[in-house]
């Protein structure tokens, strides 16, 4: 260890330790060689011998950055001393970090040899931090405000208006053209840019200042040097106060983009309004805070109002809303509000000044909120719908129409399936009634019980008529023929029938009315009306009503009438003064067994006939019935023009001779087994030779078997699994060109003529109602073809 100098060489002990700084002498080659106390205490020792003993070399033991050292003997060799040199350095003992300033001086002998450094080392790690936080600060308001549009300044204006700024940020350049630091120099520049006709408004801010008024805000233009005009916003708030002036912060915003704007929308909303106006839409301009409404000249027209009778308030129109749209009208306007919709639509009905009621359309936006998002002013259009609004309900009411008509085909389509089958059982039952008579003799015991079963028999097919009738496939001789006539014959039958209880009123055209159509339906439609009208009595005295005329329907009413086409139409109208009926039950009076007699009274097919025969006559039927106030049913069918023409008929049987052909040989063809035997049995009785099949391939077959068989006429069923009628004739045709082919069906049609036509069948008969009619039939067939 270097033992401290001798007097001899200078004791500075006293000065050392008197020094409130470090104080030190160190080598060249960095040993420590004095220090003074305040130097110990900087290095964490107690006493100058702990400290001279620690340091062995100052550069790495001593300096954060062991390169200082060399920077400082660099300074000292160039310049001889170094002042303010400040370095971070560590607590020698305890390796904390400090920073340091070190003035120094190297001593050198008479011969100019250095021989050690000497200096002073001050601790200003406060102060240090104080700058560096300092800097930090600035640096993060600089950072801030950079992020800022606009520029953020701070001033402070004197007394007599003369201001200086002490913080602005660099956004003023993009404002005014010119940099921060020109403003802080020269803070008359923004005077100076600003717009000739604007001045005066930089005379009212500094007079507000000076009165102390805290929160500013003005608006002003700014010419910048290349002559180019912006608006700009300066916001302020005072800070304090003195003797010598004020200090304020605020900020200046551009705001050229936002002029420029709300010029073009004043400039807009006096098109848009001019546009809406033009195209028919009412304009509506709402001050929400206040609650004054603009209407414009085309929403108070729309609703028969002039200028004058309608204040300018969102209350007077809403208190001429119906009531019954103001809930949903309020709860879409909160909706938008709130911002759940981008916009406010809502259809709703307004009081016109003559009384009537029109619907409107409704569309608005929010286009101004305050600060909290609450909305200030709200703009919009009302459009007249009442037109539209007819047509919806018009097409809910034909979309009903469609939906009944459907279901009324469906149900049709199952029934006359149902009905033709059981047609074919009814068939069989009483045919084979007929031959059982025969056998068991006039004055056999089981003739009584055979007459009750034809009865019921007879009952069951007069119920699958009506069935048949309904679903329209029951054949129909379509004529043209007065209907006047048809329904003067019906009446006559009808007062016969009716109790005395019952009034018959009769309003018929004078005119014949032609229309093309099956007399016996159309009189079984008004038969089946005026019953139902009289049963709608329940046995109380009444009245009803039928009337004929004729109407000439527009394309409007035949569209709410089930898509009728316009034109002329002959009306016959059913009316009686009975109890009515409800909605429901208007719903279902034409559905099929639907009634609302009593169990047994009735079997719901009246109605469901008479639909059926109307479709069937491309006519239509309505109801207009109301409880407590009868019911009305108008038959519409259209009228028949001169070139209306007969539809195909079917093929007559003519009368038959006393006996049946001799030795005739009939093939008969049918699906269902019990016709087929029934049908084979009553041709052998009458004395034909008979081959039954029931298949149309079985008989085909047969066929191509017994080339040489002599056949003399083949009656086959149309329909039928596997192979028609129509197939089967086609077969035959190309086997034997020469055979006779009739085809029996059910559901006779235009193109089951057709088909048949093509396929080389002679002749095309209808279902017949007994095995006697059957016979006839064939016996007539068989002749024609003999003569």
């Amino acid at each position: 260890m270097t033992s401290p100098p001798s007097p001899a060489d200078g004791d500075f002990s006293t000065l050392f330790n008197f020094l409130p700084i470090g104080a030190y002498r160190s080598s060249p080659d960095g040993r420590m060689l004095r220090a003074n106390q305040a130097l110990v205490r900087l290095n964490g020792y107690d006493t100058e011998e702990e400290l001279l003993a620690a340091v062995n070399d100052i550069a790495l033991e001593w300096y954060v950055e062991p390169a200082r050292r060399a920077e400082f003997k660099r300074l000292l060799e160039s310049q001889g001393y170094v002042r303010g040199f400040v370095s971070e350095i560590h607590r020698h003992r305890t390796r904390e970090r400090v920073w340091i300033s070190e003035n120094a001086h190297g001593v050198r002998d008479a011969s100019g040899v250095l021989r050690y450094y000497e200096g002073t080392v001050e601790d200003i790690t406060e102060r240090m931090r104080g700058q560096k936080a300092l800097r930090d600060s600035e640096e993060q308001l600089r950072l801030i405000t950079s992020q800022v549009p606009g520029a953020v300044f701070s001033v402070h204006v004197r007394r007599d208006g003369e201001r200086e700024y002490r913080f602005l940020s660099a956004g003023v350049r993009d404002i005014y053209g010119f940099e921060a630091e020109d403003l802080m120099r020269t803070p008359s520049l923004l005077a100076r840019h600003f717009h000739p006709e604007d001045q005066a408004l930089l005379e009212q801010d500094r007079q507000a200042i000076l009165a102390g008024q805290g929160n500013l805000e003005t608006e002003f233009r700014v010419v910048q040097p290349d002559g180019t005009i912006k608006w700009v916003s300066n916001r302020s708030s005072a800070v304090s106060s003195d003797a010598e002036g004020f200090l304020r912060v605020g900020m200046l915003l551009d705001i050229t983009d936002r002029k420029a704007a709300e010029t073009a929308l004043h400039a807009s909303e006096a098109l848009w309004k001019l546009a809406l106006e033009s195209a028919g839409d009412g304009v509506w301009d709402w001050n929400l805070a206040t609650g004054e409404e603009f209407f414009s000249r085309g929403i108070k027209s729309m609703f028969g109002y002039d200028e004058e009778d309608i204040p300018n308030l969102s209350a007077e129109m809403d208190a001429r809303t119906h009531p019954d749209d103001v809930p949903q009208m309020v709860a879409d306007r909160q909706a938008h509000f709130e911002g759940r919709t981008p916009v406010y639509r809502n259809e709703h009905r307004i009081l016109c000044k003559d009384g009537r009621w029109k619907w409107v359309l409704s569309r608005g936006m929010v286009i101004a909120r305050d600060e909290d998002g609450k909305p200030l002013r709200m703009v919009g259009t009302h459009t007249d719908i009442t037109e539209h609004k007819l047509g919806e309900a018009q097409q809910r009411a034909l979309e009903t129409q469609l939906r009944e008509s459907q279901k009324m085909e469906a149900i049709g389509t199952l029934a006359g399936g149902v009905a033709h089958d059981f047609n074919n059982l009814l068939a069989a039952i009483l045919g084979n009634l007929v031959l059982a008579r025969e056998d068991v003799g006039e004055h056999h015991p089981a003739q009584e019980s055979l007459t009750e079963i034809s009865r019921a028999a007879i009952r069951a097919r007069q119920l699958v008529q009506q069935i048949l009738t309904f679903s329209r496939r029951q054949t129909q001789e379509m004529l043209r023929q007065p209907l006047t006539p048809l329904v003067e014959e019906a009446l006559g039958l009808m007062r016969s029938l009716l109790p005395a209880s019952i009034k018959l009123n009769v309003r018929l055209s004078a005119a014949s009315l032609p229309v093309l159509a099956d007399a016996t339906q159309m009189q079984q439609v008004l038969m089946n009306l005026c019953t139902n009208a009289w049963q709608a009595m329940e046995g109380r005295s009444g009245e009803i009503t039928v009337a004929l005329r004729e109407v000439t329907l527009d394309a409007s009413q035949g569209l709410r009438l089930g898509g009728l086409a316009s034109g002329s139409y002959a009306c016959l109208s059913v009316a009686d003064n009975g109890p009515g009926m409800d909605d429901a039950t208007q719903q279902r009076i034409f559905e099929p067994f639907f009634t609302t007699k009593a169990p047994g009274a009735g079997t719901g097919l009246g109605l469901a006939v008479v639909h059926g025969i109307v479709k069937a006559h491309r006519g239509t039927i309505a109801l207009n019935s109301r409880p407590g106030e009868g019911a009305r049913f108008d038959v519409y069918l259209p009228l028949a023009s001169g070139s209306d023409a007969m539809p195909p008929t079917l093929a007559e049987a003519p009368a038959a001779p006393a006996a049946a052909p001799q030795g005739k040989h009939v093939i008969y063809i049918d699906d269902y087994e019990a016709l087929v035997f029934l049908v084979g049995r009553l041709l052998r009785k009458q004395g034909y030779r008979a081959s039954t099949f029931e298949s149309g391939e079985a008989a085909v077959q047969w066929l191509r078997d017994h080339p040489g068989e002599p056949v003399d006429l083949v009656v086959t069923d149309q329909n039928m699994p596997g192979m028609s009628g129509v197939d089967v004739a086609r077969e035959v045709r190309q086997l034997r060109p020469d055979l006779r082919v009739a085809i029996v069906s059910g559901h006779v049609n235009d193109k089951l003529m057709n088909d048949a036509h093509d396929a080389g069948v002679s002749d095309v008969l209808g279902k017949q109602d007994s095995m006697d009619a059957l016979g006839e039939s064939i016996r007539g067939l068989l002749e024609r073809e003999a003569r």
